[in-house]
């Protein structure tokens, strides 16, 4: 065979033996309900403009992502259009580790968030909301990002948060602006929290601000229930300071400390699920969670709010109960409101919520027959809320 053949076909099957070298996923621009991940959100970065007609988001899972999920920008970029609307659901939007995971932006955009921990995020801020766009929070929780920030407001942008927290998020970087480890308010911006809970964050060492609010037109006010504890500088054993005011913000501080009720952060994971490593199908499949989800339909039922750790589709259950479910003759002629039962994977935490007011009881599974025991109650928005860690049965009996 003549030599210069030879190479020639050595060169060829060479060149198609080569990986082929993994690319950036072209950005999904105003996908729809088909578009989604099981896990109820895009699979890869998604941009949201004034043409979009898809605008609310139900979680059933948690959704993780990774630095090979995104491009040149945010995970989820909201940019016109709306409302928008993503229920977390009590799950997890974990990562991605690089870029932005949330980024709202222009004028008239507003995206709500309600019940969702977002975790695993790194490199930039992990939300961003900036050009005048407005973010709507209601118990969410930042937890265990990392890089510049949780929360960035920037450009005469708008955030009203309640019942929210920053938890054991560590600023990696510095700016040239200055910036908080867990909530940045600026350039003529404006945030409102109504109970708050920041513990636990730590600083890049050029920096000493939990939250810091910066220049003229700038406006924070902290109001009801606010918690700063355990939040460190980049030593890790050095107190950062709660919140740093410069260039003359308006900065209002009317909340308490101290004797605040703590029960509404069991509406959000304390304690996230570690992002697993990435595999080729890695987040959840439509079967990958129990079909069972009798909890959320005693929710949509019966008004009774119940919320865990990990998701009301991790594995637990309910059932309402009647007298002849209680099973305790005193309870019932006492007049009982309302009984929930509650079994399967309780020990993660799971809060259960009456409409209604009154005093609860604790009916423990585990012990038989069972004996009822006063459960420690707080009312959360109008709601007599009560956590458990065993499997039993909640009662709400009148206010004796």
């Amino acid at each position: 065979m003549n030599v210069k053949r030879v190479l020639f076909l050595c060169l060829f099957f060479g060149i198609i033996a080569l990986p082929v070298q993994s690319q950036a996923p072209t950005r999904l621009t105003n996908p729809g309900a088909a578009d989604l991940d099981p896990c109820g959100l895009p699979p890869t970065w998604a941009q949201f403009n004034s043409s979009s007609t898809f605008t609310t988001f139900e979680m059933t899972a948690n959704c993780t992502y990774t630095s090979a999920d995104v491009g040149g920008g945010a995970l989820l970029w909201f940019s016109g259009g709306g409302p928008y609307t993503i229920n977390g659901n009590g799950f997890s939007i974990i990562g991605p580790p690089t870029n932005f995971t949330i980024y709202v932006s222009n004028s008239g955009t507003v995206l709500n968030l309600n019940n969702v921990v977002i975790t695993g995020g790194g490199t930039v801020q992990t939300v961003q909301v900036a050009t005048s766009g407005t973010l709507n929070a209601t118990n969410v929780s930042w937890s265990a990002n990392r890089g510049r920030g949780a929360l960035f407001l920037t450009a005469t942008s708008t955030a009203v948060l309640r019942d929210v927290q920053f938890l054991n998020n560590q600023q990696d970087v510095s700016d040239a602006v200055g910036i908080g480890s867990a909530l940045t308010v600026q350039t003529g911006s404006t945030a409102t929290i109504t109970n708050g809970i920041f513990r636990g964050n730590r600083n890049y060492s050029t920096e000493t601000a939990v939250v810091r609010v910066d220049g003229s037109a700038t406006t924070l006010t902290l109001m009801g229930c606010i918690t700063f504890a355990g939040n460190v500088l980049a030593d890790g054993a050095t107190a950062a300071t709660d919140v740093v005011q410069v260039s003359s913000p308006t900065f209002t501080n009317t909340g308490i400390t101290g004797a605040c009720p703590s029960q509404f952060s069991y509406w959000l994971s304390l304690t996230p699920q570690k992002k697993s490593k990435k595999t080729a199908t890695p987040r959840p499949s439509a079967t990958s969670r129990p079909l069972a989800t009798t909890c959320i339909d005693l929710n949509q039922a019966t008004g009774i709010a119940v919320r865990a750790t990990y998701g009301l589709a991790s594995g637990i259950q309910c059932q309402r109960l009647g007298g002849g479910g209680i099973g305790i003759q005193s309870i019932v002629e006492a007049g009982f409101i309302d009984a929930v039962d509650i079994w399967g994977y309780v020990k993660q935490g799971v809060e259960v919520c009456f409409p209604q007011a009154g005093n609860l009881l604790f009916l423990d599974a585990s012990m038989m027959p069972r004996a009822a025991a006063p459960l420690a109650s707080t009312v959360v928005n109008g709601m007599t809320c009560g956590a458990i860690e065993t499997p039993g049965s909640i009662v709400l009996m009148p206010h004796s």
